[in-house]
């Protein structure tokens, strides 16, 4: 699926209106460029393209080939604000991170009623620009018990993808017991007993005369 988007050459310190956002495109051995492009277009083609699709980039000269690099939104209204676009060489390889994306069921959250942690939600890896996937699977099948874990190292890479990662044992999903809340047991206070020791605070005489009074 190839995925286009349109852009035009911004010029300095230019002021934009409100549907626009300013973006940068740079690349190893490319020029850097100012660019401004519209809001609407650009969502759209991000929802499908995310962080690790390649996107046709055309402002003007034709289209290039990037990725969206960086992005930055506003704090309140969550628009984007910014757009960071890297144009790649097709016959070189790129790190880039691919998300993954977890599929199968897993026995100790079914029967178990486990609860399915997962501890890394993308990974970074080198490879062509076009061998880049949407996304990694990871299967949840294998976890069968409270022990079983799944880690870097037990990822299947699609071919021509290579991992780039310091620890290859880092867990990447396991499944957990649910907590069980103990309800807190409030103690019963014991009805008062005939001849019991009188209630702190009391003295026997002031209980003597307590009794004194009832009979008079």
């Amino acid at each position: 699926m190839e995925l286009k988007l349109q852009a035009e050459k911004r010029v300095k310190n230019e002021k934009l209106a409100t549907d626009l956002i300013p973006a940068v495109l740079y690349g190893k051995g490319v020029e850097n460029q100012s660019l401004k492009l519209k809001k609407v277009d650009f969502e759209k083609v991000f929802a499908a393209a995310g962080e690790s699709n390649l996107i046709d980039l055309d402002f003007g000269a034709g289209a290039v080939k990037v990725l969206v690099k960086d992005s930055q939104r506003d704090v309140l209204k969550y628009t984007f604000t910014h757009i960071d676009f890297y144009q790649v060489n097709m016959k070189e390889k790129i790190n880039t991170e691919i998300p993954l994306h977890f599929v199968g069921e897993s026995k100790a959250v079914k029967e178990l009623g486990g609860m399915l942690m997962r501890e890394v939600h993308e990974i970074e890896v080198e490879c062509l620009p076009s061998d880049l996937v949407d996304h990694i699977d990871v299967n949840i099948s294998g976890l069968n018990t409270y022990d079983d874990v799944i880690t870097i190292a037990d990822l299947v890479l699609p071919k021509g993808f290579k991992l780039v990662h310091n620890n290859p044992e880092d867990v990447v999903a396991m499944v957990v017991e649910p907590k069980v809340e103990v309800e807190e047991v409030k103690p019963v206070e014991a009805a008062p007993v005939a001849g019991a020791t009188p209630a702190a605070g009391v003295t026997p005489a002031a209980s003597d005369a307590k009794k004194e009074g009832a009979k008079k």
